[in-house]
Protein backbone atom coordinates (compact mmCIF):
# COMPACT_ATOMS: atom_id res chain seq x y z
CA UNK A 1 0.00 0.00 0.00
CA UNK A 2 1.39 3.38 -0.95
CA UNK A 3 1.60 6.29 1.53
CA UNK A 4 -1.18 8.79 1.99
CA UNK A 5 -0.19 11.47 -0.53
CA UNK A 6 -1.86 14.63 -1.87
CA UNK A 7 -1.21 16.28 -5.24
CA UNK A 8 -2.62 19.67 -6.13
CA UNK A 9 -1.62 22.42 -8.51
CA UNK A 10 -2.40 25.76 -10.10
CA UNK A 11 -1.85 27.16 -13.54
CA UNK A 12 0.52 30.17 -13.35
CA UNK A 13 -1.60 33.27 -13.77
CA UNK A 14 0.63 35.72 -11.92
CA UNK A 15 0.06 37.33 -8.55
CA UNK A 16 -2.54 35.61 -6.37
CA UNK A 17 -5.69 37.39 -5.13
CA UNK A 18 -8.03 36.90 -2.19
CA UNK A 19 -10.18 34.49 -4.21
CA UNK A 20 -7.18 32.17 -4.58
CA UNK A 21 -6.32 32.53 -0.90
CA UNK A 22 -9.78 31.66 0.42
CA UNK A 23 -10.57 29.16 -2.33
CA UNK A 24 -7.33 27.13 -2.44
CA UNK A 25 -4.38 28.34 -0.37
CA UNK A 26 -6.09 28.23 3.05
CA UNK A 27 -6.94 24.60 2.39
CA UNK A 28 -3.36 23.83 1.31
CA UNK A 29 -2.02 25.48 4.46
CA UNK A 30 -4.23 23.20 6.53
CA UNK A 31 -3.61 19.89 4.76
CA UNK A 32 0.17 20.34 4.51
CA UNK A 33 0.25 19.48 8.23
CA UNK A 34 -2.04 16.45 7.83
CA UNK A 35 -0.71 14.63 4.74
CA UNK A 36 2.34 14.31 2.54
CA UNK A 37 1.63 17.09 0.02
CA UNK A 38 3.01 18.02 -3.39
CA UNK A 39 1.98 21.42 -4.75
CA UNK A 40 2.64 21.93 -8.45
CA UNK A 41 3.02 24.96 -10.70
CA UNK A 42 1.17 23.64 -13.76
CA UNK A 43 3.04 25.61 -16.42
CA UNK A 44 2.46 23.05 -19.20
CA UNK A 45 -1.26 23.34 -18.52
CA UNK A 46 -1.04 27.09 -19.08
CA UNK A 47 0.03 26.35 -22.66
CA UNK A 48 -3.07 24.23 -23.37
CA UNK A 49 -5.14 27.40 -23.70
CA UNK A 50 -2.47 30.12 -24.07
CA UNK A 51 0.02 28.38 -26.36
CA UNK A 52 0.27 31.49 -28.52
CA UNK A 53 1.10 33.85 -25.63
CA UNK A 54 3.97 32.27 -23.66
CA UNK A 55 5.78 35.54 -22.95
CA UNK A 56 4.51 36.01 -19.39
CA UNK A 57 4.67 32.43 -18.11
CA UNK A 58 8.06 32.67 -16.39
CA UNK A 59 7.20 35.86 -14.50
CA UNK A 60 3.81 34.42 -13.57
CA UNK A 61 5.43 31.25 -12.21
CA UNK A 62 7.72 33.10 -9.79
CA UNK A 63 5.03 35.58 -8.74
CA UNK A 64 2.70 32.72 -7.90
CA UNK A 65 5.28 30.77 -5.90
CA UNK A 66 6.18 33.90 -3.92
CA UNK A 67 2.52 34.34 -3.00
CA UNK A 68 2.23 30.67 -2.00
CA UNK A 69 5.16 31.09 0.38
CA UNK A 70 3.95 34.44 1.69
CA UNK A 71 0.49 33.01 2.35
CA UNK A 72 1.90 30.22 4.53
CA UNK A 73 2.81 27.26 2.32
CA UNK A 74 5.82 25.77 4.11
CA UNK A 75 8.50 24.08 1.95
CA UNK A 76 9.56 22.12 5.03
CA UNK A 77 6.07 20.59 5.21
CA UNK A 78 5.20 20.30 1.50
CA UNK A 79 7.02 19.79 -1.80
CA UNK A 80 6.72 22.76 -4.17
CA UNK A 81 7.77 22.16 -7.76
CA UNK A 82 7.31 23.23 -11.37
CA UNK A 83 5.61 20.71 -13.67
CA UNK A 84 7.88 21.26 -16.69
CA UNK A 85 10.99 20.62 -14.58
CA UNK A 86 9.82 17.07 -13.94
CA UNK A 87 9.86 15.59 -17.48
CA UNK A 88 8.55 12.26 -16.16
CA UNK A 89 5.07 13.84 -16.35
CA UNK A 90 5.44 14.14 -20.12
CA UNK A 91 6.68 10.58 -20.60
CA UNK A 92 3.85 9.11 -18.54
CA UNK A 93 1.39 11.27 -20.48
CA UNK A 94 2.80 9.87 -23.73
CA UNK A 95 2.65 6.25 -22.55
CA UNK A 96 -0.90 6.66 -21.22
CA UNK A 97 -1.99 8.19 -24.54
CA UNK A 98 -1.19 4.86 -26.23
CA UNK A 99 -4.01 3.13 -24.34
CA UNK A 100 -6.53 5.95 -23.81
CA UNK A 101 -9.67 5.74 -26.00
CA UNK A 102 -10.33 8.96 -27.89
CA UNK A 103 -13.95 8.92 -26.76
CA UNK A 104 -12.89 9.14 -23.12
CA UNK A 105 -11.24 12.51 -23.79
CA UNK A 106 -14.13 13.86 -25.87
CA UNK A 107 -16.67 13.11 -23.15
CA UNK A 108 -14.89 15.05 -20.36
CA UNK A 109 -17.57 17.66 -19.44
CA UNK A 110 -15.26 20.67 -19.50
CA UNK A 111 -13.98 19.93 -23.01
CA UNK A 112 -16.99 21.22 -24.94
CA UNK A 113 -17.90 23.74 -22.22
CA UNK A 114 -14.50 25.44 -22.45
CA UNK A 115 -14.53 25.38 -26.24
CA UNK A 116 -17.85 27.22 -26.21
CA UNK A 117 -16.84 29.61 -23.42
CA UNK A 118 -13.37 30.52 -24.71
CA UNK A 119 -14.23 31.78 -28.17
CA UNK A 120 -11.32 34.21 -28.64
CA UNK A 121 -8.72 31.52 -29.44
CA UNK A 122 -8.45 28.28 -31.40
CA UNK A 123 -8.76 25.33 -29.03
CA UNK A 124 -8.98 22.65 -31.71
CA UNK A 125 -5.57 21.29 -30.64
CA UNK A 126 -4.46 17.95 -29.24
CA UNK A 127 -3.01 19.80 -26.24
CA UNK A 128 -6.44 21.03 -25.26
CA UNK A 129 -8.18 17.73 -26.02
CA UNK A 130 -5.50 15.84 -24.11
CA UNK A 131 -5.15 18.08 -21.08
CA UNK A 132 -7.30 15.79 -18.86
CA UNK A 133 -4.83 12.99 -19.65
CA UNK A 134 -1.88 15.23 -18.78
CA UNK A 135 -3.72 16.09 -15.57
CA UNK A 136 -4.15 12.37 -14.91
CA UNK A 137 -0.42 11.82 -15.49
CA UNK A 138 0.34 14.63 -13.01
CA UNK A 139 -1.55 12.72 -10.33
CA UNK A 140 -0.59 9.16 -11.23
CA UNK A 141 3.15 9.82 -11.55
CA UNK A 142 3.23 10.44 -7.77
CA UNK A 143 0.79 7.65 -6.90
CA UNK A 144 -1.19 10.34 -5.10
CA UNK A 145 -4.32 8.91 -3.54
CA UNK A 146 -5.94 12.24 -2.64
CA UNK A 147 -6.62 15.27 -4.82
CA UNK A 148 -8.36 18.36 -3.37
CA UNK A 149 -10.96 19.62 -5.88
CA UNK A 150 -14.27 21.43 -6.06
CA UNK A 151 -17.37 19.57 -7.20
CA UNK A 152 -16.90 20.75 -10.80
CA UNK A 153 -13.55 18.94 -10.98
CA UNK A 154 -14.75 15.56 -9.69
CA UNK A 155 -15.22 14.20 -13.28
CA UNK A 156 -11.49 14.77 -13.85
CA UNK A 157 -10.65 12.63 -10.84
CA UNK A 158 -13.02 9.89 -12.00
CA UNK A 159 -11.36 10.04 -15.43
CA UNK A 160 -7.97 9.59 -13.73
CA UNK A 161 -9.31 6.60 -11.80
CA UNK A 162 -10.51 5.02 -15.07
CA UNK A 163 -7.10 5.57 -16.66
CA UNK A 164 -5.33 3.92 -13.70
CA UNK A 165 -7.81 1.05 -13.71
CA UNK A 166 -7.36 0.45 -17.45
CA UNK A 167 -3.58 0.61 -17.19
CA UNK A 168 -3.48 -1.84 -14.28
CA UNK A 169 -5.84 -4.17 -16.12
CA UNK A 170 -3.75 -4.12 -19.31
CA UNK A 171 -0.28 -4.25 -17.79
CA UNK A 172 -0.62 -5.42 -14.22
CA UNK A 173 -0.74 -9.14 -15.02
CA UNK A 174 2.77 -10.48 -14.63
CA UNK A 175 3.60 -14.10 -15.45
CA UNK A 176 2.42 -16.48 -12.70
CA UNK A 177 0.72 -13.53 -10.99
CA UNK A 178 -1.77 -15.59 -8.99
CA UNK A 179 0.92 -18.00 -7.77
CA UNK A 180 3.14 -15.08 -6.70
CA UNK A 181 0.20 -13.30 -5.05
CA UNK A 182 -0.73 -16.40 -3.03
CA UNK A 183 2.89 -16.76 -2.04
CA UNK A 184 2.81 -13.17 -0.77
CA UNK A 185 -0.44 -13.86 1.13
CA UNK A 186 1.27 -16.68 3.07
CA UNK A 187 3.80 -14.15 4.35
CA UNK A 188 0.98 -12.49 6.30
CA UNK A 189 0.95 -15.44 8.69
CA UNK A 190 -1.64 -18.22 8.78
CA UNK A 191 -4.30 -16.35 10.75
CA UNK A 192 -4.14 -13.13 8.73
CA UNK A 193 -3.80 -15.03 5.45
CA UNK A 194 -6.98 -17.03 6.19
CA UNK A 195 -8.90 -13.85 7.08
CA UNK A 196 -7.59 -12.07 3.96
CA UNK A 197 -8.79 -14.91 1.69
CA UNK A 198 -12.20 -14.99 3.38
CA UNK A 199 -12.62 -11.24 2.92
CA UNK A 200 -11.44 -11.47 -0.71
CA UNK A 201 -14.02 -14.18 -1.42
CA UNK A 202 -16.82 -12.11 0.13
CA UNK A 203 -15.86 -9.10 -1.97
CA UNK A 204 -15.40 -10.92 -5.29
CA UNK A 205 -18.43 -13.24 -4.95
CA UNK A 206 -20.88 -10.99 -3.12
CA UNK A 207 -19.64 -7.47 -3.91
CA UNK A 208 -19.26 -6.79 -0.17
CA UNK A 209 -17.57 -3.37 0.01
CA UNK A 210 -17.21 -3.72 3.76
CA UNK A 211 -15.12 -6.85 3.24
CA UNK A 212 -12.94 -4.94 0.75
CA UNK A 213 -12.30 -2.15 3.25
CA UNK A 214 -11.59 -4.65 6.03
CA UNK A 215 -9.07 -6.47 3.83
CA UNK A 216 -7.37 -3.20 2.87
CA UNK A 217 -7.11 -2.29 6.56
CA UNK A 218 -5.65 -5.71 7.32
CA UNK A 219 -2.98 -5.23 4.66
CA UNK A 220 -2.32 -1.68 5.77
CA UNK A 221 -1.39 -2.95 9.24
CA UNK A 222 0.93 -5.66 7.95
CA UNK A 223 4.66 -5.03 8.26
CA UNK A 224 5.80 -8.35 6.79
CA UNK A 225 5.45 -7.62 3.06
CA UNK A 226 7.88 -6.08 0.62
CA UNK A 227 6.64 -3.26 -1.62
CA UNK A 228 6.29 -5.63 -4.58
CA UNK A 229 4.42 -8.27 -2.55
CA UNK A 230 2.15 -5.58 -1.14
CA UNK A 231 1.25 -4.49 -4.68
CA UNK A 232 0.48 -8.10 -5.58
CA UNK A 233 -1.84 -8.80 -2.66
CA UNK A 234 -3.70 -5.52 -3.19
CA UNK A 235 -4.14 -6.36 -6.88
CA UNK A 236 -5.20 -9.92 -6.11
CA UNK A 237 -7.71 -8.65 -3.55
CA UNK A 238 -9.69 -6.72 -6.17
CA UNK A 239 -9.40 -9.37 -8.85
CA UNK A 240 -6.93 -7.41 -10.93
CA UNK A 241 -3.21 -7.76 -11.33
CA UNK A 242 -0.28 -6.01 -9.76
CA UNK A 243 -1.30 -2.45 -8.82
CA UNK A 244 1.10 -0.22 -10.74
CA UNK A 245 -0.85 3.06 -10.72
CA UNK A 246 -2.90 4.18 -7.73
CA UNK A 247 -6.53 5.25 -8.17
CA UNK A 248 -6.92 8.66 -6.49
CA UNK A 249 -9.87 9.87 -4.45
CA UNK A 250 -11.31 13.39 -4.65
CA UNK A 251 -10.94 15.50 -1.51
CA UNK A 252 -13.94 17.80 -1.84
CA UNK A 253 -13.17 21.38 -0.85
CA UNK A 254 -15.64 24.11 -0.02
CA UNK A 255 -16.25 26.74 -2.67
CA UNK A 256 -15.06 30.13 -1.50
CA UNK A 257 -17.90 32.41 -0.45
CA UNK A 258 -15.80 35.46 -1.29
CA UNK A 259 -17.02 37.26 -4.40
CA UNK A 260 -15.19 39.81 -6.48
CA UNK A 261 -15.47 43.54 -5.91
CA UNK A 262 -18.42 43.70 -8.33
CA UNK A 263 -20.31 40.66 -7.02
CA UNK A 264 -19.11 38.28 -9.75
CA UNK A 265 -16.56 35.51 -9.23
CA UNK A 266 -13.23 37.10 -8.26
CA UNK A 267 -11.08 36.91 -11.39
CA UNK A 268 -8.38 38.92 -13.13
CA UNK A 269 -10.49 38.62 -16.28
CA UNK A 270 -13.21 40.68 -14.59
CA UNK A 271 -10.77 43.22 -13.10
CA UNK A 272 -12.48 42.78 -9.72
CA UNK A 273 -9.71 41.40 -7.52
CA UNK A 274 -7.81 42.36 -4.40
CA UNK A 275 -4.32 40.97 -4.91
CA UNK A 276 -2.39 39.58 -1.96
CA UNK A 277 0.37 42.13 -2.55
CA UNK A 278 -1.76 45.19 -3.30
CA UNK A 279 -0.59 48.33 -1.48
CA UNK A 280 -2.73 49.38 1.48
CA UNK A 281 -3.90 52.56 -0.24
CA UNK A 282 -5.01 50.46 -3.24
CA UNK A 283 -6.92 48.04 -1.02
CA UNK A 284 -8.68 50.86 0.83
CA UNK A 285 -9.69 52.50 -2.45
CA UNK A 286 -10.93 49.23 -3.97
CA UNK A 287 -13.14 48.36 -1.01
CA UNK A 288 -14.48 51.89 -0.46
CA UNK A 289 -15.52 52.15 -4.12
CA UNK A 290 -17.19 48.72 -4.22
CA UNK A 291 -20.77 48.80 -5.57
CA UNK A 292 -23.45 48.09 -2.97
CA UNK A 293 -27.15 47.23 -3.04
CA UNK A 294 -28.61 49.21 -6.01
CA UNK A 295 -31.64 50.02 -3.84
CA UNK A 296 -29.49 52.28 -1.64
CA UNK A 297 -29.40 55.30 -3.89
CA UNK A 298 -29.42 57.71 -0.93
CA UNK A 299 -28.03 57.36 2.57
CA UNK A 300 -31.57 57.16 3.96
CA UNK A 301 -32.66 54.30 1.65
CA UNK A 302 -32.83 50.87 3.32
CA UNK A 303 -30.94 48.02 1.67
CA UNK A 304 -30.63 44.24 1.65
CA UNK A 305 -27.20 42.73 2.53
CA UNK A 306 -27.77 39.60 0.43
CA UNK A 307 -27.79 41.82 -2.68
CA UNK A 308 -24.56 43.59 -1.73
CA UNK A 309 -21.07 42.31 -2.74
CA UNK A 310 -19.64 43.83 0.44
CA UNK A 311 -21.61 41.36 2.54
CA UNK A 312 -19.71 38.40 1.03
CA UNK A 313 -16.60 39.99 2.57
CA UNK A 314 -18.35 40.32 5.93
CA UNK A 315 -19.22 36.61 5.78
CA UNK A 316 -15.49 35.82 5.56
CA UNK A 317 -13.96 38.53 7.71
CA UNK A 318 -16.52 39.62 10.31
CA UNK A 319 -17.72 37.97 13.50
CA UNK A 320 -21.40 37.29 14.22
CA UNK A 321 -21.83 40.53 16.16
CA UNK A 322 -20.53 42.64 13.26
CA UNK A 323 -22.64 40.75 10.72
CA UNK A 324 -25.76 41.37 12.84
CA UNK A 325 -24.83 45.06 13.01
CA UNK A 326 -24.49 45.15 9.22
CA UNK A 327 -27.81 43.41 8.57
CA UNK A 328 -29.77 45.56 11.00
CA UNK A 329 -28.06 48.80 10.01
CA UNK A 330 -28.40 48.20 6.26
CA UNK A 331 -32.06 47.15 6.34
CA UNK A 332 -33.00 50.10 8.55
CA UNK A 333 -30.70 52.60 6.82
CA UNK A 334 -29.14 53.07 10.25
CA UNK A 335 -25.63 52.89 8.79
CA UNK A 336 -24.20 54.15 5.53
CA UNK A 337 -22.30 52.05 3.01
CA UNK A 338 -18.92 53.54 3.93
CA UNK A 339 -19.56 52.69 7.59
CA UNK A 340 -20.44 49.14 6.54
CA UNK A 341 -17.22 48.80 4.55
CA UNK A 342 -14.84 50.03 7.26
CA UNK A 343 -14.64 46.77 9.30
CA UNK A 344 -13.89 44.90 6.06
CA UNK A 345 -11.12 47.35 5.19
CA UNK A 346 -9.52 46.83 8.60
CA UNK A 347 -9.74 43.03 8.55
CA UNK A 348 -8.39 42.70 4.99
CA UNK A 349 -5.46 45.00 5.78
CA UNK A 350 -4.70 43.01 8.94
CA UNK A 351 -4.72 39.75 6.97
CA UNK A 352 -2.58 40.91 4.06
CA UNK A 353 -0.02 43.03 5.94
CA UNK A 354 2.16 40.07 7.09
CA UNK A 355 1.85 38.38 3.69
CA UNK A 356 3.10 41.48 1.92
CA UNK A 357 6.06 41.73 4.31
CA UNK A 358 6.95 38.07 3.83
CA UNK A 359 6.66 38.37 0.05
CA UNK A 360 9.03 41.35 0.08
CA UNK A 361 11.78 39.18 1.57
CA UNK A 362 11.52 36.82 -1.41
CA UNK A 363 11.38 39.74 -3.87
CA UNK A 364 14.52 41.19 -2.30
CA UNK A 365 16.38 37.86 -2.60
CA UNK A 366 15.01 35.79 -5.53
CA UNK A 367 17.52 32.99 -4.84
CA UNK A 368 15.39 32.00 -1.83
CA UNK A 369 12.50 31.10 -4.12
CA UNK A 370 14.76 29.44 -6.69
CA UNK A 371 16.26 27.24 -3.96
CA UNK A 372 12.84 26.20 -2.66
CA UNK A 373 11.78 25.16 -6.16
CA UNK A 374 15.10 23.43 -6.93
CA UNK A 375 14.77 21.32 -3.78
CA UNK A 376 11.12 20.57 -4.51
CA UNK A 377 11.80 19.55 -8.10
CA UNK A 378 14.55 17.20 -6.95
CA UNK A 379 12.18 15.48 -4.48
CA UNK A 380 9.40 15.34 -7.06
CA UNK A 381 11.67 13.79 -9.70
CA UNK A 382 12.73 11.07 -7.27
CA UNK A 383 9.10 10.07 -6.61
CA UNK A 384 8.16 10.37 -10.28
CA UNK A 385 11.17 8.31 -11.35
CA UNK A 386 10.17 5.44 -9.07
CA UNK A 387 6.73 5.28 -10.68
CA UNK A 388 8.00 5.66 -14.23
CA UNK A 389 10.49 2.83 -13.77
CA UNK A 390 7.60 0.48 -12.87
CA UNK A 391 5.50 1.81 -15.76
CA UNK A 392 8.29 1.29 -18.30
CA UNK A 393 8.84 -2.30 -17.14
CA UNK A 394 5.10 -2.97 -17.31
CA UNK A 395 4.79 -1.83 -20.93
CA UNK A 396 7.93 -3.67 -22.03
CA UNK A 397 10.35 -0.74 -22.02
CA UNK A 398 12.40 -1.77 -19.00
CA UNK A 399 15.45 -2.75 -21.00
CA UNK A 400 18.65 -0.77 -20.62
Amino acid sequence: MYPDRVLSGMRPTGAMHLGHFHGVLKNWIKIQHEHECLFMVADWHALTTHYDHPQNIEAYVWDMVIDWLAAGIDPNQATLFIQSRVPEHAELHLLLSMMTPLGWLERVPTYKEQQEKISDRDLSTYGFLGYPLLQAADILIYRANRVPVGEDQVPHIEFTREIARRFNHLYGREPDFEEKALGAVKKLGSKKARLYLELRTRYNEQGDDGALEAARALLGESQSLTVVDRERVFGYLEGSGKMILVEPQAMLTETSRLLGLDGQKMSKSYNNTIDLRDEEATIIKKIRTMPTDPARVRRTDPGEPSRCPVYSFHQIYSDAKTRDWVQQGCRSAGIGCLECKQPVVERVLDELRPMRAKAQAYLDDPTLVRNVIADGCERARKLAGDTLRDVRESVGLGYS
